[in-house]
């Protein structure tokens, strides 16, 4: 038996090839997501244990702190402390810092184009630097800098170029002159990097002299990084962070976990690939077993168990399995190195000579593979075993079993009611309490009951949809609908694998069409500023800027913002909440709805406005006073409570208002937050020249961004439509596996009706005709899976979008013109598919197809 199972995988091994393509292209999906992840963090890890020092000293992070926040700094006296430890060999102080811009000779600022950052430091001699000294000399005063080399190459950069930095410091802005370039000893990952002499750094970066962000120390030979930790921590006290080299290292891997994200998302794309392949493999498997009825019987007749077939079948998938993970294992390494190229033309610098074929990648490729494959021949398998002696006797494959259809069908009705009821909880339940949990059980379940309905639902739908094709193509159509329905199971499982990959994307473009739309209508409703003014890569909107904003031609008034932490009594366990501290003209600017009391009597009192679910979590209500102790203040306060706030909003949502005349009673300036929003309103009927104006008048600082009302809605529609094409561009390999179904079926199907065809064409039917009726039958196939996707993605689109309500997305907008797309994109999928399999029907020898055995 052994023997001819694999005779027979070889004889049928073009029958075989579409699945085995399907296997191929889901493990590389696997173990190219796991090479190119592998080496990006080999790539930060090299650079992370390259550059770290045995002891770290730098202040206590703060966890709580928010963007804009005050850069915390040591004294240059705990340099001077721990330098005399016995067991340190070494000290240097470091500066390093993201609170700058720098724009270069064409007045542009640079910056990465992947959004790797921006920092600036203090140049000094370590024997683990991160980059070296390749051309110029170290910066020696306020006036020079050193840039890195990749940054050079890229921006054009040589020794005297010129350059201007600006910092949120009193400094402000400043020239330098490039009067060194520095080459990255590891892989540079995408950060810019600019050294300046310490003095330099110190003064103009961090606006204070004789401070440092941390202190490196090298141990004494003979001392161990955690005996060195201890001392320093000893000596210094609380109020410092101390950390051993393999503490920094994880600290370095930690901060770069859009690694494992990234990996996380792409390998659950590599699942849905998977799990659409699996109906490929089960659809193959199922006509392959039809097909070779008589074969089987004959084989039982001959003696062979019903063990025994059942075991050829299964060991045709294990072939198919290794074969396609064998081939996928290659390919995804092909597919690794494409993703290091792509990466490294968008701006991050990865070495391919890093990468390499993991044994774990490996692994993962034969389990993916293989594992799926035998899964997915189980159910072929069993129905092999099943056929008797006497099927040797039978023109065609063996009957379908009514009573297993009917118990499917009963138990799909079942799981599909459950997965409506699940995602009916979720939408009611809202953002509270179990709706995403609801939500994400709902769209399982109905997936599931949506796969077991499938060839039922078949017989009802195709009628629907291929009713037309009668009164258009006449016979040729009636035999395209009829065909379609031969086979309900068989269909339904060709349709479901084109269903998950539309469902998901008709899922998600309900989504980002309501989120879309819901800020726009929510900025309609609630922004009353014609421009906002935010400051980027961590900078704040210095004083400078808003005298430029203000001394502005046009304007009618400017509102400042800052965002801070503060704590709130009243509520147990953590009581933090952010805190919008703004001017009094923020409630012409920003129509924050109240379910009681007035905004606008907290910038005209002394009081709070709280949210409503933070409010309700302190029993709290108008009326109430609320302990509140500001970050950076000089002790709790009494704050009246003078309006709550509707949870139902986009903007800063969740949280609390304050003035800022209230905020400067209670926390001194030097402790205070930066202005990082700003809103604008101009003099009636003087928006557009003001906007040009207001640009012109900020262009020398290059880390504000001025954007109108209509700048920003287009912003918000750039951002999410980035993610939904990306979304979508990883569907697309699902989908692909899904067209490959298709072709597949539609190939094994014109094997099994040889006989059929050929009569067909002996009575009169054209080969143009019969390429048409292939191609009829698989458009009617593919709108079918469109129609079972479209519908249950709108399903999980609608309760997706009643779950995050409550957050914001407040209304729900279906995205027609992607709907549409998406039946019209189903309608080509299907004639693409149906190219090969109709030319191979219409080319048949019409004699030797009647004499076919089936």
């Amino acid at each position: 038996m052994l023997k001819a199972s694999r005779r027979n995988f070889f004889a049928h091994k073009g029958r075989l090839s579409l699945s085995l393509i399907a296997v191929l292209l889901s493990v590389a999906f696997v173990t190219g997501t796991l090479m190119f992840t592998s080496t990006i963090t080999k790539t930060f890890d090299r650079l992370f244990a390259t550059t770290a020092s045995d002891v770290a000293v730098t202040p206590k992070t703060d966890k709580d702190a928010l963007p804009g926040a005050p850069q915390k700094t040591v004294s240059a006296s705990v340099l001077d402390t721990v330098k005399s430890l016995p067991g340190v060999q070494a000290a240097y102080g470091d500066v390093s810092t993201e609170r700058l811009a720098v724009v270069g000779p064409d007045n542009k600022a640079i910056s990465n184009a992947t959004g790797g950052p921006t920092i600036g430091g203090n140049w000094y001699v370590t024997p683990h630097p991160a980059v070296n000294l390749t051309s110029g000399r170290p910066p020696a005063g306020p006036g020079d800098v050193v840039v890195d080399a990749d940054t050079a190459n890229k921006k054009h950069l040589a020794i005297g170029s010129q350059l201007r930095i600006v910092t949120d410091t009193q400094a402000g802005s400043f020239p330098v002159t490039v009067s060194g370039i520095a080459t990255f000893r590891t892989t540079n990952p995408g950060a810019t990097l600019f050294f300046f002499d310490t003095d330099t750094a110190q003064t103009k970066l961090l606006g204070k002299p004789g401070v440092f962000t941390g202190v490196n120390l090298d141990a004494a030979p003979g001392t161990a990084d955690d005996t060195l930790k201890a001392e320093v921590a000893g000596k210094l006290g609380a109020g410092y962070d101390v950390k051993t080299r393999a503490e920094q290292e994880a600290d370095g891997r930690n901060s770069v976990g859009f690694i494992g994200f990234m990996k996380y998302v792409m390998l659950g794309f590599a699942g849905i690939s998977l799990l659409v392949g699996a109906f490929l493999i089960i659809n193959t498997f199922q006509m392959l077993v039809a097909q070779r009825t008589r074969e089987l019987g004959l084989l039982r007749a001959l003696g062979a168990s019903r063990r025994q077939i059942n075991r050829s079948v299964r060991f045709e998938a294990l072939l198919l399995g290794v074969i396609g993970a064998t081939l996928g294992i290659a390919t995804g390494a092909g597919l690794a190195y494409g993703l290091i190229a792509l990466m490294n033309k968008a701006g991050m610098n990865l070495d391919a000579s890093d990468m390499e074929v993991t044994v774990p990648s490996v692994v993962a490729g034969y389990a993916v593979g293989v594992l799926v494959t035998l899964l997915a021949s189980w159910i072929p398998a069993r129905r092999a075993g099943r056929i008797t002696p006497m099927a040797a006797l039978r023109d065609a494959g063996t009957p379908g079993d009514r009573r297993a259809s009917r118990i499917r069908n009963l138990v799909g009705l079942v799981v599909l009611a459950g997965g409506g009821a699940a995602l009916a909880g979720g939408a009611a339940a809202g953002a509270n309490g179990s709706g995403g949990s609801l939500l994400g059980l709902g769209v399982l379940i109905s997936l599931i009951g949506a796969v077991l309905l499938g060839p039922f639902l078949a017989g009802g739908v195709i009628r629907v949809l291929g009713a037309w094709l009668p009164a258009v193509f006449g016979s040729v159509g009636t035999m395209a609908q009829r065909n379609a329905l031969r086979n309900p199971r068989r269909t339904g499982a060709t349709a479901a694998a084109l269903m998950i990959g539309l469902s998901l994307v008709s899922g998600m473009a309900v989504v980002g069409n309501s989120l879309v739309t819901s800020a726009t209508s929510e900025m309609d409703k609630t922004v009353g500023a014609d421009y906002i003014i935010v400051a980027n890569g961590g900078l704040e909107i210095t004083p400078e800027a808003l005298a430029k904003t203000r001394a502005t031609p046009g304007l009618a008034h400017v509102t400042e913002n800052k965002f801070l932490n503060a704590s709130v009594s009243g509520k147990a366990g953590d009581d933090k909440m952010t805190i919008s501290a703004s001017s009094s003209t923020m409630v012409q600017d920003f129509n924050v709805r109240t379910t009681s009391g007035s905004l606008n009597d907290v910038f005209t009192k002394s009081g709070i406005a709280l949210p409503e679910a933070e409010a309700k979590a302190r029993n709290m209500a108008v009326g109430s006073v609320a302990t509140v102790s500001f970050q950076g203040g000089t002790g709790p306060v009494q704050l009246p409570v003078l309006a709550i706030l509707r949870d139902d909003t986009v903007f800063n949502h969740g949280d609390g208002y304050v003035s800022l005349d209230t905020l400067n009673k209670s926390v001194p300036a030097d402790k205070q937050p930066a202005v990082d929003l700003v809103f604008a309103k101009a003099d009636k009927g003087k928006q557009d020249q003001t906007y040009q104006a207001l640009k012109d008048g900020l262009a020398p600082f290059p880390q504000l961004t001025v954007k109108s009302q209509t700048d920003y809605k287009q912003l918000i529609h750039d951002q999410v439509s980035g993610v939904l094409n990306m979304v979508y561009g990883l569907l697309g390999l699902a989908i692909v596996v899904a067209i490959l179904g298709v072709v597949n079926t539609l190939a094994l199907s014109v094997v099994e009706r040889t006989r059929e065809i050929g009569l067909t064409r002996a009575i009169g039917m054209s080969r143009r005709k019969t390429r048409r009726m292939i191609r009829l039958e698989s458009v009617v196939i593919a709108l079918f899976g469109a129609t079972l996707g479209v519908g249950l993605g709108l399903a999980w689109g609608v309760a997706a979008q009643k779950v995050l309500s409550g957050i914001g997305i407040s209304t729900l907008a279906i995205p027609v013109g992607t709907i549409v797309a998406v039946f019209l994109g189903a309608a080509v999928v299907g004639l693409l598919a149906a190219l090969a399999p109709a030319f191979r029907a219409s080319r048949m020898n019409v004699l030797r197809a009647i004499a076919a055995d089936g």
